[in-house]
């Protein structure tokens, strides 16, 4: 006899709460094996893609594509072949590194959810658990039909999770104009809300919802209003509750993007960044030929081919070796400078997705051929979206190639909580006074920019100085080796 078990939201390690389906993977009776991914999720930290712990036909899945869940919110639901406890049907994965099915003990309180029924496109909608603080039908007043009978406006109860939606494009319409979907009484079948029905209540809103006539409410609350049509002073709950930044929105043309997963983690950082740390910026151009010819004799004799980043990056970990203040935190509950025993070195990586900083752990112990590995198989993954929260976490100092965006120079800003970034501009042939000469001579311009609570102007000046004399004159790196 099948046995249907609940597959929910796994907890996600690195103090994550939610999730946001990007992409469901099987359909509702599609069959699944143990340890299959079922769907793709991005996280504020990475975009992953979850395996399912049991093997069976899919029943029921929660949550269109689009939606945002917590951690332990019910994902699908499979029937499995024979009847057995579910520690014995799954695998135990779920999802590697990740941690477990099950919700952590104390977190932040998440909404609860119970499987419900499915609407036509199979996806399975959450029952109603809590009743919306909507006026009960004797509060909304009553209005007399043309056969003289009582007709009273109700907006449904919506439950504490996903509300039914036509499509997510409808979803995020009313996410960009502030409206709350469970003060909405959808005009589609069993309620579903249409696009014209968010339309129609941002429409209102702009309007005016206390000056709005008869008609316009009718409009504005769709078909189920019409009852009210002919009474004065009556207004639908989903009209007052749309909201007033509705208007502004109206008022202001242009394309919203929502900050939310990897760009909002992005956003928060950066902002916590400019708020908390005192930073400052110190620049150099330095002649980089030589390290190109360093690099070019290296490739020659055959091998791993050696990046420039890894060049760059074995160069800033002998400067921290020098400079260890750089490398370091601030506890300011302590008010304490934290010195960092291991450098783990973070860089910057542009994907279709948005910035983010994988880190190379133990960089200081790395040779340029590891540092080299290190940084092609963290950029694919970066690239493929597989990065996992470990390997964007815990990094300790920065390098910052922007160069590869063909500019010279910026003043980065500190990857909080680190205390320094490097960054690297483009190398060009410029011309440079070389050995009492005008030559044609590769130039690079290095920034630092740092926190000025673990320094000063000349422990910073004193790191950039030696990471230039290292590209200028790459023989000084054969005193650290």
């Amino acid at each position: 006899m099948a046995q249907v078990l609940e597959f929910r939201l796994p907890d996600l390690g690195e103090g994550l709460t939610e999730a946001e389906i990007v992409r469901w993977l099987v359909q509702v009776g599609d069959v699944v094996a143990v340890d299959q991914p079922v769907v793709e999720v991005e996280t504020a930290k990475a975009m992953v893609e979850v395996p399912c712990p049991y093997g069976g036909v899919v029943t029921a899945r929660f949550g269109e594509e689009g939606a945002e869940l917590p951690v332990g919110a019910p994902l699908l639901t499979v029937a499995v072949g024979a009847a057995a406890e579910p520690a014995e049907e799954s695998s135990g994965n779920v999802l590697v590194g990740y941690g477990t099915s099950a919700a952590p003990a104390r977190r932040r309180r998440v909404r609860s959810y119970q499987p419900g029924p499915r609407a036509a496109d199979g996806v399975a909608r959450p029952a109603s658990s809590v009743a919306e603080r909507s006026p009960a039908p004797a509060d909304l007043g009553s209005a007399p039909a043309a056969t003289g009978r009582t007709r009273r406006l109700t907006v449904p109860e919506r439950p504490d999770g996903p509300v039914p939606v036509i499509s997510p494009l409808v979803r995020r319409l009313a996410r960009e104009n502030d409206l709350d979907l469970r003060q909405l009484a959808g005009s589609g079948p069993d309620g579903l809300i249409l696009r014209a029905d968010v339309e129609d209540a941002i429409k209102a809103s702009v309007a005016g919802v206390g000056g709005a006539t008869a008609a316009t409410v009718a409009v504005a609350a769709g078909p189920a209003a019409s009852a009210l049509a002919d009474t004065p002073g009556t207004i639908p709950s989903a009209v007052a509750a749309a909201p007033r930044a509705a208007m502004r929105a109206a008022a202001t043309a242009g394309t919203r993007i929502p900050l939310k997963g990897l760009r909002g983690a992005v956003a928060d950082k950066l902002s916590r960044s400019r708020r908390e740390i005192p930073d400052a910026t110190c620049w150099v151009d330095a002649d980089a030929t030589e390290l190109m010819r360093a690099r070019t004799a290296m490739n020659a004799a055959g091998g791993l081919k050696i990046s420039l980043l890894a060049l760059l990056a074995r160069i800033c970990t002998s400067a921290l070796g020098r400079f260890p203040e750089l490398n370091s935190t601030v506890d300011m509950e302590a008010r304490e400078v934290v010195l960092l025993d291991q450098v783990h070195l973070g860089f910057a990586a542009q994907t279709e997705r948005g910035l983010v900083v994988p880190v190379v752990r133990d960089a200081h112990t790395r040779d340029a051929e590891s540092l080299t590995a290190e940084f092609a198989r963290l950029t694919e993954a970066a690239r493929a979206g597989t990065l996992t929260p470990g390997d964007l976490t815990g990094g300790t100092f920065t390098l910052n190639n922007y160069g590869v965006f063909g500019v010279d120079g910026s003043t980065p800003i500190v990857n909080h909580p680190e205390a320094a970034m490097l960054g690297v501009g483009r190398i060009v042939p410029k011309p440079w006074v070389h050995e009492g000469e005008l030559a044609v001579r590769q130039v690079v311009q290095l920034s630092l920019t740092f926190d000025h609570r673990v320094c000063d102007g000349g422990t910073a000046g004193g790191f950039l100085r030696y990471v230039a004399d290292c590209v200028e004159q790459p023989a000084v790196l054969l005193r650290t080796l």
